[in-house]
């Protein structure tokens, strides 16, 4: 490994995020699912959760270990609500689900320099009935057009990105930064792959 490739691995998992992380219950289309590991990636999330309820697990996430932005991120895969949800609250003190609804609070609104989990429905039903029983609430991105709603790789763009700029405005990139409690053994993994 070149001395480059490993200061690059070094700068990057410094600013892995402890206590935030990215839901996706249901989400058939896999350009979606990919679009959301570019956007984790990109602000530093490193575990996310694909909860899959509906399509048969086998085939169903795609993924192969060498592609794009997956390989650099932590996945965790549910096919059960109550468990997901159990695993969560092992490590989020805060899960907040999308919907539209008088209750919902403003993305703008939630202080994700907390422990924060969002979770983020398919393009066809949204969020589930059941997910939204075990949240702590629900939020929503403020619009003002006439289609009420994102598709989901941009909702969830548009929250972590709201959750990075509190985050970096905090310091917690940076001065306040938390080690992933993960990351030697993140790294060691990451310096196994062929340079891309």
């Amino acid at each position: 490994m070149t001395p480059q490739r490993a200061q690059k691995l070094d700068t990057v998992i410094k600013s892995r995020q402890s206590g935030l992380t990215v839901v996706m219950e249901n989400v058939h289309d896999p350009h979606n699912i990919y679009a959301v590991m570019r956007t984790c990636d990109a602000v530093g999330i490193q575990d996310i959760y694909v909860l899959n309820t509906e399509l048969p697990r086998a085939g169903y996430f795609g993924i192969k270990s060498s592609s794009s932005a997956n390989k650099w991120l932590t996945i965790h895969q549910f096919s059960d609500v109550k468990q997901c949800f159990e695993a969560l609250r092992k490590q989020y003190a805060n899960i907040y689900t999308t919907k539209l609804g008088e209750s919902s609070k403003s993305v703008y609104d939630i202080d994700f320099t907390q422990s924060v989990a969002l979770v983020f429905g398919n393009e066809h039903n949204g969020v589930s009935e059941e997910a939204n029983q075990l949240a702590d609430g629900n939020f929503i991105i403020p619009q003002v057009g006439m289609i009420p709603s994102l598709n989901i790789s941009v909702a969830c763009a548009v929250s972590i990105y709201e959750a990075f700029r509190q985050r970096k405005q905090a310091g917690m990139y940076d001065a306040k930064a938390v080690p992933h409690p993960d990351s030697a053994a993140i790294k060691a993994l990451w310096a196994s792959f062929s340079a891309d």
